[in-house]
């Protein structure tokens, strides 16, 4: 018996589970996929958003404000990587400037520091490789940009050492709500697990999940948004994140730079039918790079290394739902979106207090430990490493990157099992680099199969979750050059 069991491995389901590992619980975490962070906690932008854009009033708003300023301590805990950046929001005509005014209202009355409305020079002072023929910006100084798979598994890798488990490849097929007032969940491995209270964190999902305990009053659409990443050469094109003044849809087609350096231009907005299609295709790629240049004309796309998609759980509702829902002791977490990412840790402590309201007891973990240590090391410059030497620590196995031997074998003995090439590309970001793994691809097999003593074969190049279509687009017939 599980004191509680939550359904996601994701960036709020991670976070509720680390947050609960401050008591003495016993937490349980089901995860459909073969590792944590395969939906759209890793397909996203990466942007720990300033809260300017959310209605005065709703749940999204504050606890987007509330995250937005935990971010600094968590990374100096967890290590996943995390950099203020500030941000724009640029005006292209006289029309839009009444839109920015409107955003620095929202923005003041949600209680965002440090917001200016600034006119052209300014902004072209500060960020001179954007649109010359802007008209002003909003200036919010306290956005920022984090690497956010690295921060699913450094919640996940942090909440196991203080007790958590973690069930992979566990997808729920079934709730039973027993007598006693707990729940049965029943695994597509036909597995059991049994909890007192139940966690609903699953994403686009949520509302299958909800529905299997009888509640059938939401449906979850998928909003897919696609990417295009660029080499770290275009990286000075811009210093902070560039958006443009936010439509219905959301925050629309931004620029910016990632927590690595990479430049990244995206995502578009569309409604899809199904949930599990994360491919990108030729023509909405193309608006994309068109609607940026709107932003940052000279990006160069023979600097693209791949697209890539995710989709955001959108209800269909004016806020988000994050409840105990009618049946007692099951809380559900609906229609999470945008700002979910920045709001993620404070979510963690508002699902915290519907527990304690709820009943559960919270007695404090004297032995929870907030640290870990981090997988990806600091290199000094001048670390050149050899792809030929027998020290671990200077062992290269990935050139483009600078990852090291060490490093892999590092992220294999963290308690999360791995088996495909990308589940160490996002731990190491071995293979993000130029080459895409050409190089370090073969080599990142080799170290695995004999770290875990398993055959070279039992490694996939991808995880169940990952896009066929995440390609290289060094496709491109290059029209936007």
């Amino acid at each position: 018996m599980y004191d509680v069991c939550i359904i996601g491995a994701g960036v709020v389901g991670m976070n509720i589970a680390r947050e609960l590992t401050k008591y003495n619980l016993k937490i349980c975490v089901l995860e459909k996929e073969e590792d944590v962070s395969c939906g759209c906690s890793k397909a996203n932008s990466g942007i720990v958003h300033g809260g300017y854009t959310d209605k005065p009033g709703t749940l999204k708003a504050k606890l987007c404000i509330q995250g937005n300023r935990m971010y600094d301590q968590l990374n100096q805990e967890l290590h996943f990587g995390y950099r203020e950046t500030g941000a724009f929001v640029l005006a292209f005509e006289e029309e839009d400037l009444p839109q920015i005014q409107n955003l620095y209202d929202m923005g003041i009355q949600n209680g965002v520091q440090d917001l200016k409305v600034i006119n052209r020079q300014e902004v072209l002072k500060l960020e001179p490789h954007v649109n010359e023929n802007i008209k002003g910006a909003l200036y919010i100084k306290h956005v920022g940009v984090t690497s956010p798979y690295e921060f699913v598994i450094a919640l996940a890798e942090n909440a196991i050492a203080n007790g958590a488990e973690i069930k992979f490849n566990a997808e729920v097929a079934g709730i039973t709500k027993e007598d006693d007032g707990s729940f049965t969940i029943t695994t597509s491995a036909d597995d059991k697990v049994t909890a007192r209270y139940l966690i609903n964190a699953a994403g686009i999902f949520s509302d299958k999940i909800s529905a299997m305990v009888g509640i059938g009053d939401y449906k979850i659409t998928p909003r897919r948004g696609q990417y295009l990443l660029l080499d770290k050469e275009e990286s000075y094109l811009v210093n902070s994140v560039i958006f443009q003044v936010p439509t219905k849809m959301g925050k629309g087609i931004l620029v910016t730079t990632t927590y690595h350096g990479n430049l990244m231009i995206g995502p578009n907005a569309e409604e899809i039918d199904d949930k599990n299609d994360v491919s990108t295709d030729e023509k909405t790629l193309d608006h994309i790079i068109a609607t940026a240049r709107k932003s940052v004309p000279h990006f160069n796309m023979q600097k693209v290394l791949k697209s890539f998609a995710g989709n955001r759980p959108v209800s269909g509702l004016k806020d988000w739902i994050i409840e105990e829902s009618p049946v007692k002791n099951f809380i559900h977490l609906i229609g999470v979106d945008s700002p979910g990412l920045t709001a993620s840790p404070a979510i963690a402590q508002y699902v915290l207090a519907i527990l304690q309201n709820s009943g559960l007891s919270l007695i404090k973990n004297e032995t929870f430990d907030p640290y870990r240590k981090p997988i990806i090391k600091i290199k000094e410059q001048d670390f050149k490493g050899d792809i030929n030497a027998s020290d671990p620590q200077e062992h290269l196995i990935c050139r483009c990157e600078r990852v090291t031997e060490a490093e892999i074998v590092d992220c294999l003995q963290r308690g999360i099992p791995i088996r495909s090439l990308d589940a160490i590309s996002r731990r190491t970001r071995a293979g993000f680099g130029t080459c895409q793994g050409a190089f370090c691809g073969p080599r990142v097999k080799k170290l695995i199969a004999e770290t875990l003593g398993i055959s070279p074969e039992e490694i996939k190049e991808k995880s169940s979750a990952s896009s066929l279509l995440a390609q290289r687009v060094k496709r491109m017939n290059l029209k936007k050059l």
